[in-house]
């Protein structure tokens, strides 16, 4: 989808408030900075805002991280927060933002979550403030990096039209493919599962590199083969080729927040049902490979869990 741009008309958004300025947070929010929108913008780590504030003199800073005042004239507020309690707590806390912004506004949560987590936490809002309407939007990416320049892919709940109505040109900024998927919670359910899918693919290159390694062959170059092959997928084209087999473990995306939402998938698959003996696999080898990796840890380095079952470490890539 073609990007939109604020074009002053009274039923556009022309303020943003953004929340949460982390890796994917921070890139997100500089799209709608670019592209001409009056931001607000606050992080659990105030550097990060006001670092953000002095590259895009357009951005006001939320000062205090209590202050919900600071997003009363927002019309869509915009969180990129770990996990669907903190986003709920952001909201709807004893501090919550959402109990001071103005009727008819948005809120377009981004976060990974569950989607039952954020039905709920949409059930909540309309009692606390029945003005206000969540959406569920959360991202993923063709490439590394595209984040940064607009190219996300958006999936997208939404159980009100005009809410979205209004969202979706800021949408269209942050996001070049922009899906909406159904009701409120069908975006979390598809990043749920997108993510599973993924996950499936890395479980099994890791079980390939390492079996393919102890027979004699190169990492490196089997990477190549799956990229011109039917083995390809985002882990051989981008980040287990820049990130893993270099050793750099710097995707940028934590094991942890991986392992987070293998957890939402295999939950969400047992709702469903069937019950998925892979679900159980996934969760269970990157378990393991987040305590040995430890805290903070790239989710490249999930292959150190295959490394240490088979006493190996795979031939580092030369950069």
């Amino acid at each position: 989808m073609a990007q939109s741009q604020p074009n002053g008309n009274s039923a556009q958004a022309k303020t943003v408030g953004y929340i949460g300025l982390g890796n994917a947070g921070y890139p997100l929010a500089s799209t709608l900075a670019r592209a001409g929108y009056q931001l607000v913008v606050r992080d659990a780590d105030p550097s990060r805002a006001e670092q953000f504030s002095k590259e895009h003199s357009d951005a006001a800073q939320a000062t205090k991280p209590d202050d919900a005042s600071a997003f009363k004239d927002v019309d869509v507020l915009v969180t990129m927060l770990p996990n669907g309690s903190i986003v709920r707590d952001v909201l709807l806390g004893s501090s919550g933002v959402a109990s001071a912004m103005k009727s008819g506004s948005v809120i377009i949560d981004t976060s990974s979550s569950s989607p039952f987590h954020t039905r709920e936490t949409g059930k909540l809002l309309q009692k606390a403030n029945p003005g206000v309407t969540l959406i569920d939007s959360p991202v993923t990416q063709e490439y590394a990096h595209a984040l940064a320049k607009g190219d996300a892919t958006l999936m997208v709940g939404c159980s009100d039209q005009a809410a979205l109505d209004l969202a979706m040109p800021v949408l269209k900024v942050m996001g070049k493919h922009v899906f909406v998927m159904g009701e409120l919670g069908a975006g979390h359910a598809m990043k749920t599962l997108n993510n599973y899918t993924s996950a499936a693919s890395i479980m099994g290159l890791c079980d390939a590199l390492i079996t393919g390694q102890k027979f004699g062959l190169d990492p490196a170059k089997m990477v190549d083969v799956m990229n011109v092959g039917t083995g390809v997928n985002f882990s051989t084209k981008e980040s287990f080729r820049t990130d893993g087999l270099t050793r750099n473990f710097a995707s940028g995306y934590q094991l942890s927040l991986l392992l987070k939402d293998m957890k939402i998938a295999r939950t969400l698959i047992d709702e469903m049902g069937p019950h998925s003996a892979l679900s159980d696999l996934i969760v269970d080898s990157f378990a393991e490979s987040d305590k040995i990796a430890g805290p903070g840890a790239c989710h490249t380095q999930v292959i150190e869990g295959w490394e240490k079952r088979a006493g190996i470490q795979l031939k580092q890539k030369k950069e």
